[in-house]
């Protein structure tokens, strides 16, 4: 997204090679609300503001919007409506999924198994609880490749230890792009009686919604859709449970027992709607555009690209810089007018070493991520990530001149 801003380095034309006028937003992980959406969102208000719980005109108008947005996701998730259920934000969706799962087969082990680079919301509940009930080995972490893809032999072999409850697994990793196999992992754990919760929070609106799941989580930011909604997918099929009394309105809002406010939920519908729209052609555009800064970052010395460089993410690209601290990348990029991220997509922007590239064994330091955002958000797309190219070499020797590297 390219929007005007102060904040904008004075005078800087638009040139390639030269930094932009405007802001250049390359960190759209959470994505803007799809223009389209956020009227929905405004009419929304005026329409659906009542409880839906009412037997009222105003609460039976309600029910009727939050039924149909329901329906709008069911459709689009290849899932019946009953199945689709809520939660306030993303992160939690991806809790509620393995707490759900772990909670409902309590009586039979509390074992959980996980690739390497799972979002904190699923790495660090596990570990708290398998320190809690005093056996670090009821988590058990499945280790990846380089590309980042999780090693589908040790899987299988861990999905199938006695007193195993459920596995986790991404659908593609929101900071490196690559795609999980998700059908051989689920067929792995369809062998060994093991449900499998997939956290679809980087995926969903980018590429075909995955179809190998016992459970799906998701963000209805990745779709551009708003922000404080989670999506939970729940199949019938499913044993899943979250602790807690039984919820009288379950038939309204479902097992999750989060009411959403319903115009977020007739926002997250539209954006779904206009989304899937353009959802080809917008993923072969921004795969292109990708693929070009790919080929530009590494041929800047000492810069490794990671990820897979095909069975990816469409709109997701990190690459590392030796001899250059991520931080200092970060602010030099701003500098220049382009928002980028750095650190763990997959934990906060805290700056730290990525958990996910330290499992793949790439280089942990010096990362800039970037997520470019929908087509539908940002009109000069193209053009903005053609700028941001034209950077990436510069701004690499600058931060590392600035760290006394200046050999290179």
């Amino acid at each position: 997204m390219a929007n005007p801003s102060p904040e904008a380095p004075p005078g800087a034309p638009d040139e390639p090679g030269a930094g932009p006028r405007r802001r250049v937003v390359l960190d759209a992980a959470p994505g803007p609300l799809h223009p389209v959406a956020a009227r929905t969102l405004a009419a929304a208000v005026d329409a659906g503001w009542a409880d839906p719980r009412r037997l009222h005109a105003e609460g039976r108008t309600a029910r009727r919007l939050l039924d149909d947005a329901r329906a709008v996701l069911a459709e689009g998730l290849g899932v019946r409506p009953e199945e689709v259920t809520f939660a306030p934000d993303g992160p939690t969706a991806v809790r509620w999924m393995a707490q759900g799962l772990s909670y409902a087969a309590r009586r039979r082990g509390a074992r959980v198994v996980t690739s390497a680079v799972e979002h904190s919301a699923v790495l660090l509940p596990a570990r708290h609880d398998a320190a809690q009930a005093g056996d670090r080995t009821l988590a058990r972490v499945v280790p990846v490749d380089r590309l980042g893809r999780v090693d589908l032999d040790a899987w299988a072999r861990e999905v199938a230890v006695p007193g195993t409850v459920s596995a986790l697994l991404q659908h593609a990793n929101g900071e490196v792009g690559t795609l999980q196999p998700l059908g051989p992992a689920h067929e792995a754990c369809r062998a060994a009686g093991v449900p499998l919760g997939v956290d679809a929070q980087a995926s969903l609106g980018r590429v075909a919604p995955p179809r190998a799941f016992d459970v799906l989580a998701a963000d209805a930011t990745s779709w551009g859709g708003p922000g404080g909604l989670g999506v939970l997918v729940v199949p019938d099929r499913t044993r899943w449970l979250l602790p807690g009394p039984a919820d009288p309105d379950a038939a309204l809002h479902g097992p999750s027992r989060h009411l959403p406010w319903v115009p977020l939920a007739l926002a997250a519908a539209e954006a779904w709607q206009q989304t899937a729209a353009t959802r080809d052609s917008d993923a072969a555009e921004a795969f292109a555009l990708v693929d070009e800064l790919r080929a530009v970052a590494a041929g800047v010395t000492d810069v490794e690209v990671v990820g897979d460089p095909v069975d990816r993410l469409p709109h997701v690209l990190t690459f590392s810089a030796l001899y250059a601290d991520g931080e200092a990348l970060v602010r030099e990029f701003d500098r220049h007018g382009f928002a980028v991220g750095s650190g763990s997509a997959c934990t906060s922007s805290t700056l730290e070493p990525s958990h996910v590239l330290a499992a793949m064994g790439v280089l942990t330091h010096g990362n800039t991520r970037i997520t470019l955002p929908l087509a539908a958000v940002a009109s000069d797309r193209e053009r903005d990530v053609r700028a941001f190219a034209s950077r990436i070499a510069p701004v690499v020797a600058a931060v590392r001149a600035e760290l006394g590297a200046t050999h290179l």
